[in-house]
């Protein structure tokens, strides 16, 4: 079958919890920035308000609204710094992952990468990953003014490849990320990697939630476009 004139005109990844199992190590950098500067937090409320969140929007939170751009730009070079020292030894592929990425570039689907991180971050992972000759584009939480779940990463992302975002679809594992996708008008798969897959079924509006890439196919993604006058799935596998 070519896919040369059929959906998805375009695969989108997020990046933490997607191309890689990043979010322990990105919730442990806040943990240890909250105690350094002696701001409380509740451990079982932190994933809720920084995965998925560009640093900005959990700093506002965190020290309140008079931090200014300077200020922001160092604690995030702090942060950011730390969790690439210490996430290296760790870079690798989600189980399915390049299975998936290699089928749809063989195919010549268009990918790219549409994540909340400073672009420091996502070039790290990506190349650590040895994925850049597959992705059209990175799109950064830099580049975008209004971060995620505003849709306008996916927007920009769709736009530089030239693509339709009805006609795209995107793979996320944040509440957040997902509600992006969707207000893109775009197809998304939750992968339930950071949050478990009953909460993304009951608080979002993902159209298949997955436990992982294992089994994930360029068929299987296509097939998200077929029934489009049916109802969002929301059960998946499990």
């Amino acid at each position: 079958m070519s896919w040369t004139n059929s959906k998805p005109a375009a695969v989108i990844f997020d990046m933490d919890g997607v191309l890689v199992d990043s979010n322990p190590f990105h919730l442990q950098k806040w943990v240890d920035l909250l105690t350094k500067h002696h701001i409380p937090f509740k451990p079982e409320e932190l994933p809720g308000q920084v995965l998925g969140h560009r640093n900005d929007t959990a700093f506002r939170y965190f020290f309140g609204p008079n931090l200014n751009a300077a200020q922001r730009h160092e604690l995030s070079e702090e942060l950011e710094a730390t969790f690439r020292r210490v996430f290296k030894p760790h870079v690798k592929p989600l189980p399915g992952l390049r299975k998936l990425i290699e089928e749809c570039y063989g195919a010549g689907v268009p990918m790219a990468v549409a994540s909340s991180a400073m672009r420091k971050n996502v070039e790290f992972v990506v190349d650590g990953l040895g994925f850049r000759r597959y992705f059209r584009c990175l799109v950064t939480g830099d580049e975008v003014t209004r971060p995620k779940p505003d849709p306008e990463i996916y927007l920009r992302t769709a736009r530089t490849l030239g693509a339709d975002p009805a006609a795209c679809a995107a793979f996320e594992d944040s509440f957040v990320g997902i509600e992006a996708a969707k207000r893109a008008g775009m197809k998304c798969v939750a992968i339930a990697s950071t949050f478990p897959a009953e909460a993304l079924r009951e608080q979002t509006h993902a159209d298949l939630i997955i436990p992982g890439f294992e089994g994930m196919t360029l068929p299987s993604v296509q097939r998200l476009f077929e029934a489009h006058t049916n109802p969002p799935e929301k059960t998946g596998r499990t």
